[in-house]
């Protein structure tokens, strides 16, 4: 061992032990920097164990108390798109329906096999209303959702009326389902996510498109729509550079806090908050004004550090570390024993987000230009739009508000005016705000039970063209 005889003749001093302290920083520092210039973390992102090491998540990753759940709310949209099973390979044949929406759609305290994606992703008994021509009559073999839409073309469409409730549709445009589906299996991939916003929605679409969808089926409601809550999920705010990219492409208009909304013409951001540096990107323009755009987390040189992402990367390993729990036991939200109910007695109140009393809607109230823009980005492949059920009160003051979202002024006027929008802009368009009974609906106006989500997704099933 004579050549390691030098660590016992050179004894360890202090201004060794300084120029490997210095050098260390020095290589540490310039790690950063090079971190910082490479950006990775939406690369490192689309690094997962999922789906070879482990089974893909059914939906995305959303988590208030991970230790319970197996999972947890991160800003990284590639790894939690890299966690889901969406990011598999496709099949040969398969037809991929794509679901969006808040989370009554994600499935809030539903096991994955309850959701909507769920239910219609098992066989199910052939209903009596599509028995017709060349059927079996009461013959109740179970098959499966390609199936249903192939027996959908066999017989003519039409919207029918429930027993208790009735809902209405815009003529749904042919897209060509019977020919695509002929020999494939439809998989129908859960993609919507907690926290409402159609900002959200569009920001999820956009990333969802990467994976070859071949329809989509946006669920919405009015909570959605409001201007001032576009940019408030946190998952909007922390993936500032892709809602800038979406704004500039689809020309959309964003409100600011205290409701005015920007000018339709394009302004810079000024980057020049304190602590902030100037963007250096004289290319970026948008219509988001300056009070707005505070509400985008834009880390500066630092925060796109190494150090500055360090919660970011570690939010990255826990969901893959989460993912052997989430395998062993196919738990990814805690659900308690016992769930809240939805108010049902109101105060004598008609207020609604910044209206103290009833007053009239306009389209420019609403952020129909997101929906227009979601559309837009599918292209060619179709969108159906679902005004999804919402809990309807016979309680106090029942009838002044529908819940406690929503007074019946507000509500109203929204469905009349999303109906206009798909009329005047030819989308497909079914709305079926009341097509659930009250007693479905859990611990907001808008979460099911796992009953009611078998009842919507029968409804669902029923209207795909």
């Amino acid at each position: 061992m004579a050549k390691w005889d030098w660590l016992e003749k050179s004894p360890a001093t202090w201004g060794f032990v300084l120029r490997v302290v210095v050098k260390a920083a020095i290589l540490f520092a310039l790690c950063n920097v090079i971190y910082a210039a490479l950006n990775p973390l939406e690369a490192l992102g689309r690094v997962s164990l999922y789906n070879t090491l482990l089974p893909g998540r059914e939906r995305l990753p959303y988590g208030e108390n991970p230790e319970q759940s197996y999972s947890l709310s991160l800003n990284n949209i590639p790894a939690m798109f890299a966690s889901h099973v969406i990011s598999r390979p496709k099949a040969e044949g398969e037809f991929r329906v794509v679901l969006i929406g808040d989370s009554g759609v994600w499935g809030w305290f539903l096991a994955n096999g309850d959701t909507l994606a769920g239910v219609m992703n098992e066989p199910l008994p052939q209903p009596l209303s599509l028995q017709g021509e060349g059927s079996q009559g009461s013959q109740s073999s179970d098959y499966t959702i390609s199936q249903f839409i192939r027996a959908q073309h066999a017989v003519p469409l039409q919207m029918k009326a429930m027993e208790t409730r009735a809902w209405h549709a815009m003529p749904l445009q042919p897209v060509g389902f019977a020919s695509q589906v002929e020999q494939s299996g439809v998989v129908v991939y859960n993609v919507a996510y907690p926290i409402m916003s159609l900002t959200k929605d569009l920001l999820l679409l956009d990333e969802a498109m990467r994976y070859q969808p071949d329809m989509i089926v946006w669920l919405v409601t009015l909570e959605s729509f409001p201007r001032e809550k576009q940019l408030f999920p946190p998952l909007v705010q922390n993936n500032a550079a892709r809602i800038r990219r979406l704004v500039e492409a689809y020309d959309l208009r964003v409100v600011d806090n205290v409701g005015q909304t920007s000018p339709p013409n394009r302004v810079r951001v000024s980057a020049s908050r304190e602590g902030e540096p100037e963007n250096g990107d004289p290319g970026i323009a948008d219509n988001i004004n300056d009070r707005e755009a505070s509400r985008l987390i834009e880390p500066n040189f630092f925060g796109r550090t190494l150090i500055g992402q360090r919660r970011d990367v570690a939010d990255w390993l826990r969901l893959q570390l989460y993912g052997f729990s989430w395998a062993a036991t196919g738990i990814d939200q805690y659900i308690p024993d016992e769930i809240p109910l939805r108010q049902s007695d109101f105060e004598v109140d008609e207020s609604w987000q910044n209206f103290d009393v009833p007053t009239t809607l306009t389209a420019d109230d609403l952020a129909f230009d997101v929906l227009a823009a979601g559309i837009e980005r599918a292209g060619n492949v179709p969108v159906l739009i679902i005004n999804e059920p919402i809990f309807i009160s016979e309680g106090e003051n029942s009838d002044l508000r529908y819940n406690s979202w929503y007074p019946r002024w507000a509500y109203d006027q929204y469905r009349d005016l999303l109906a206009q929008e798909a009329r005047v802009n030819g989308w497909q368009y079914v709305d079926l705000w009341d097509s659930i009974d009250a007693a479905e609906f859990t611990d907001s106006p808008v979460h099911l039970t796992a009953a009611g989500t078998h009842i919507l997704a029968e409804q669902v099933r029923n209207i795909l063209p």
